[in-house]
């Protein structure tokens, strides 16, 4: 089973595009994570999951560094857009979601590989909204599919480890019982959808 990207990478790209210098700094949902080492984080994961679609493999297959906003380098706005659009692109192809694949330092199946990258960029383009005052459309019926898949994966990772997962997100957060799908999956990866960067 496959699932198109497009819808999550194009709504994260427009996010990317709407930060602000000046935000840079901002505290984000993602825990210990500013705003600029959130895109940065962005850009190596984009990196390391269009290698895993095309099952290529090399630096960005490491194990990743610690976020850092100082290797955002100018050109971070068009870049790290371009960088989601081939994301998407590679993992068009079915063959990306077929047999094993390498990203992170990890061998996994490609399937769950390309569900992680659905839900990275849905979650971390949700995080940097809140974090810089956009609205991100985890509602939008072009998401459905995205975050479909995206839940179904974290909640399968939460069923194995209902207390979290260290690396890879925290505590789920319990959320109300009329809670949108979108919703729960930010409850289910540790983050509280009513999130605001000044607590309110």
């Amino acid at each position: 089973m496959t699932t198109d990207p497009r819808p999550a990478t194009t709504a994260t790209a427009g996010i990317v595009r709407g930060v602000r210098d000046d935000q840079l700094t901002y505290p984000t949902p993602c825990t210990g994570m500013t705003v600029g080492a959130l895109l940065d984080h962005l850009d190596g994961l984009c990196a390391a999951f269009t290698a895993a679609a095309v099952k290529e493999f090399g630096a960005a297959d490491d194990a990743p560094p610690v976020p850092d906003a100082s290797r955002l380098a100018p050109g971070w706005r068009t870049r790290i857009p371009a960088r989601l659009d081939g994301l998407a692109h590679a993992w068009l192809r079915e063959a990306a979601w077929t047999g094993m694949t390498r990203a992170g330092g990890l061998d996994f199946p490609a399937a769950d590989a390309g569900a992680v990258a659905v839900d990275e960029v849905l979650i971390h383009g949700w995080d940097l909204a809140v974090a810089t005052g956009q609205a991100f459309p985890g509602d939008d019926p072009a998401l459905a599919e995205a975050v479909r898949t995206a839940h179904g994966w974290a909640r399968s990772v939460v069923a194995d480890n209902p207390e979290g997962t260290p690396g890879l997100f925290g505590p789920p957060v319990v959320v109300a019982d009329d809670a949108s799908l979108f919703e729960r999956l930010l409850g289910l990866t540790g983050r509280d959808p009513s999130w605001r960067p000044d607590g309110g």
